[in-house]
């Protein structure tokens, strides 16, 4: 055997221990798709909130039924930008693991799922708190913290450069702890630019080369 046959066998090695270890289907578009999603819910948030706050500034009354629809409002639109985030991060991921002949569904994706749902259950128990006790303001820095905290805790199990988006999502989330009046906007850099940079530059260092 010549030594680049030693050298194919160890990389063959290499790759079988990867896919055996690691769940390497997360396909950097997911991200974008993610990305493109949360702006969008940021925009449609943003404006609505402009449109509450105008009327209460024209009008000079604060409703409280106004504010509990424009409540619910929101949490709707999170709930929907985190389905259409789920159902475009799952065809990403599903279409990446059929060209490389990998299954979305083993042991090592399972590990994924669980790892990443303790954290955010956690951080969703802990949001409906927030809203039961009225501290809407720390909704935002709670969401990026717990969402970075989940993606640490997975990212053993996947592509490591998925470490650095939850680290960066920690530390966006406890800037806003003290700028809790830009919530909406850190959410946006969270959820939309963030993802939208790191999607593009996972498909540039693993899936550029498979399209090009």
């Amino acid at each position: 055997m010549t030594d680049q046959q030693h050298l194919q066998a160890l990389t063959d090695i290499k790759r079988m221990m990867e896919r055996s270890s690691r769940f390497i289907s997360l396909s950097g578009l997911s991200g974008i798709s993610a990305g493109i999603f949360g702006l969008v819910g940021a925009f449609i948030a943003n404006s609505w909130m402009k449109e509450y706050y105008y009327n209460w500034n024209v009008s000079g009354i604060h409703s409280h039924n106004d504010f509990l629809e424009l409540k619910f409002r929101l949490i709707a639109l999170g709930l929907a930008v985190l389905v259409a985030a789920l159902i475009g991060g799952t065809f990403f991921t599903w279409r990446k693991a059929r060209q490389n002949n990998l299954p979305i569904w083993d042991l090592t994706s399972k590990k994924v799922l669980i790892n990443t749902a303790i954290p955010l259950a956690a951080g969703g128990a802990f949001i409906a708190g927030l809203l039961y006790n009225h501290l809407e303001g720390l909704v935002a820095p709670t969401c990026l913290v717990f969402y970075g905290l989940a993606i640490i805790n997975a990212s053993k199990y996947t592509l490591p450069d998925v470490k650095y988006l939850g680290i960066c999502e920690v530390i966006l989330g406890t800037i806003n702890l003290f700028y809790l009046s830009y919530g909406l906007y850190f959410w946006a850099v969270g959820f939309g630019l963030l993802h939208i940079i790191y999607g593009a530059l996972m498909w540039w260092k693993y899936e550029r080369k498979r399209t090009i």
